[in-house]
């Protein structure tokens, strides 16, 4: 029997998936992401995830073949490591990964790639048509896109390609993105920025009436998406991120071509109407070359896991040509 395995590192917590040739899921594991103090406490945390993911199939680390990681960044590929990851304490600089995974599992065969590329491989794999042209993009907490073009997952040299949240799609650059620029797609549409780019409606035009909590503490994206329908500044917000995510997503097909888009992240699939539709909607005026299927996953919060589970089955490409026979 063969054996391999898919890592989920994120900056909440970390999980692992040990599977069978067929994909048939034999031992799974989660745990809270380290937070330190060093990026080796992380390293150890992933390792102990997998090693637990093992346990719970009843095999050794050893009888995996092939691990796939699908990972927060940035990184430095070449040494397989994530460097001074922005949602982790500062004092976490690097955190090893595909060598000390290869180690524990007895293999060369390890495949990192950032969480959206993992998000890519995962839907390419479980596409009927396993397009050789998609992108999938995640609306979360942030902004950013895994990319298949003619069959290849576009990571960049230094694996840190796809960060199109940080492309600029109001060139007025009237919010700051967290990066410190202006402009960014990722400063209107994110989720940790909708309520500053609410704030910014409301003193724009202040005989907009709103039940939003404005000024309070606990002020979230969420709860513009709750009054939808009921509250006048609520539809507005809604509608000025309609406009910014069309114009975002415009530039990603006209950039790449793909058959298909596929959307995933909490902001997205909790608001799949409120958010996805409006895209569907706006961006058939707007692009001059074929338009794709625009979905949402169906792997739901999986999508990562299931990519990079999918990236160690296919030499991290998710072509299901690419499986052992």
């Amino acid at each position: 029997m063969v054996y391999y395995a898919g890592v989920d590192l994120g900056a909440t917590n970390v999980r692992a998936i040990v599977a069978e040739d067929d994909r048939t899921a034999m031992g799974i594991s989660r745990n809270p992401t380290p937070r330190g103090p060093t990026g080796i406490d992380v390293t150890e945390g992933v390792l102990r995830t997998l090693r637990e993911a093992c346990g719970d199939a009843g095999i050794a680390p050893d009888e995996i073949v092939a691990a796939g990681i699908g990972s927060i960044g940035p990184f430095d590929l070449a040494e397989g490591a994530v460097i001074d990851p922005a949602n982790l304490p500062d004092s976490i600089d690097r955190i090893p990964l595909t060598g000390p995974i290869g180690k524990l599992i007895d293999s060369d065969e390890v495949y990192l790639h950032n969480d959206t590329n993992a998000g890519v491989i995962g839907e390419r794999f479980h596409a009927d048509r396993n397009p050789d042209d998609m992108v999938y993009i995640t609306v979360s907490s942030g902004i950013g896109a895994g990319v298949c073009c003619d069959g290849e997952i576009m990571d960049g040299w230094d694996g840190n390609a796809g960060e199109v949240g940080h492309c600029v799609v109001d060139p007025q650059g009237r919010m700051t993105c967290g990066c410190g620029r202006d402009g960014h797609w990722e400063a209107y549409c994110s989720g940790n920025s909708i309520p500053d780019y609410a704030r910014l409606l409301a003193e724009d035009d202040q005989t907009i009436t709103t039940q939003l909590p404005l000024e309070g503490p606990d002020f979230t994206a969420k709860d513009v998406f709750e009054l939808a329908g009921d509250d006048e500044l609520a539809d507005y917000v809604i509608d000025q991120l309609a406009h910014w995510n069309a114009i975002g997503v415009t530039n990603v097909i006209q950039s790449f071509a793909p058959i298909v888009v596929s959307f995933g992240g909490a902001v997205a699939l909790h608001n799949e109407e409120l958010v996805v539709d409006p895209v569907r909607e706006r961006v058939a005026e707007m692009v001059m070359t074929n338009v794709p299927e625009i979905r949402v996953t169906d792997l739901g919060d999986d999508v990562v896991l299931e990519g990079a589970l999918a990236s160690a089955m296919t030499e991290g490409t998710g072509d299901r040509r690419r499986l052992r026979r």
